[in-house]
C-alpha cells in the first residue's frame, strides 16, 4: 500500500536498527542510542519523503518496546500514534543475547576472561534459559501486535531480519568469535530470523527477510554488510551493519513497500 509523503513513520527496535558507528549521530539524540543518519529508517524516509520518528536505542529489547527502559527512555511503543502510517522494527536480538555473546568471548584476553564476562557469555548459552528467553520473545511480540493494531490501526508494519554476520560452517575466517560460538551464532540467527517472520505472520505484518538476502554478505565475504570484531564504532560497531549494509536494508524495505519482494 502506498504512503503518501509526509505521512508519520516510527522505527524502532535495537542497535542493528539506529546503526552505531555509521556517520552521522542524528542531531540531539542521545549517545548511548547510537542512532545514525544513515540508518535504514532515515534512508528509507528519504526516499519516501515521510516524516520519521526514530526512537531505535542501541542495547535495546523487545521490553523496551513495551515499556520504559532501564535508562529511562520512554516505551518505543509512545511514539506510535494513531496518524502513524508506517512502522519498521529490528528487534530480539538482545532478547536473546546473540551480538552480546559474540561480543563478550570476542574480547581481548584478559577482558574476556573477566568472571563476570564469562559468566555473561555462560549464561547467554545456557539452553533452557535460551528456551525461556525465545518463549518470551514470542510472546512479547504478540504484546507488540495487540497495542500496535490498538495505537494505529492503518498503519503498516514491517517486521525487519537482523543482516547476517558469520559466515556458513566450513567457510575459512579469521578472527574472533571462536568457533563453538560461532556455530552457537548461527544456530541463534537462524531462530531469531524464524521467530521473526512467525510473529509477523501471527501480526499480519509484512516480514522483510534481511538474513536471507545478506547471507552472501556476511562479515567475512568479499562484500561485507556487516562488521568483524573491531576495538572501535568506525564504519559500524562490531556485528553490527556498515554503511553498505544499512542501505542494503533500506533497498529491501522500500521493495517490500512497493510490493516487489515476498514478505
Amino acid at each position: 500500500m502506498p504512503i503518501a509523503a509526509g505521512g508519520r513513520y516510527v522505527a524502532m527496535g535495537s542497535s542493528a536498527a539506529a546503526g552505531p558507528g555509521i556517520p552521522s549521530r542524528v542531531p540531539g539524540s542521545p549517545r548511548r542510542a547510537g542512532r545514525s543518519t544513515g540508518n535504514y529508517a532515515h534512508l528509507v524516509a528519504r526516499a519516501l519523503g515521510l516524516d520519521l520518528h526514530d526512537v531505535t536505542y542501541s542495547g535495546a529489547t523487545t521490553s523496551d518496546i513495551l515499556h520504559r527502559s532501564a535508562v529511562g527512555q520512554p516505551a518505543q511503543l509512545d511514539a506510535v500514534t494513531p496518524p502513524t502510517r508506517l512502522v519498521t522494527m529490528t528487534i530480539g536480538g538482545n532478547d536473546v543475547g546473540y551480538v552480546p555473546r559474540l561480543t563478550l568471548t570476542s574480547l581481548p584476553w584478559p577482558l574476556r576472561a573477566m568472571p563476570s564476562a564469562v559468566a555473561r557469555a555462560d549464561g547467554f548459552a545456557d539452553r533452557q534459559a535460551t528456551e525461556e528467553r525465545f518463549a518470551r520473545l514470542a510472546r512479547n511480540f504478540t504484546e507488540i501486535g495487540r497495542l500496535l493494531r490498538e495505537r494505529a490501526p492503518d498503519c503498516q508494519v514491517l517486521a525487519v531480519d537482523y543482516l547476517t554476520i558469520l559466515p556458513p560452517d566450513g567457510v575459512a575466517r579469521r578472527g574472533p568469535p571462536p568457533a563453538p560460538v560461532a556455530a552457537w551464532g548461527r544456530d541463534i540467527a537462524a531462530r531469531l530470523a524464524e521467530t521473526t517472520q512467525a510473529a509477523a505472520k501471527a501480526a499480519g505484518w509484512q516480514y522483510v527477510p534481511v538474513a536471507t538476502a545478506s547471507a552472501g554478505h556476511h562479515a567475512w565475504s568479499a562484500e561485507p554488510w556487516t562488521q568483524r570484531f573491531h576495538l572501535s564504532r568506525r564504519g559500524g560497531a562490531p556485528y553490527h551493519p556498515n554503511p553498505a549494509g544499512m542501505a542494503a536494508v533500506a533497498g529491501l524495505v522500500l521493495a517490500a513497500l512497493a510490493g516487489d519482494q515476498p514478505c
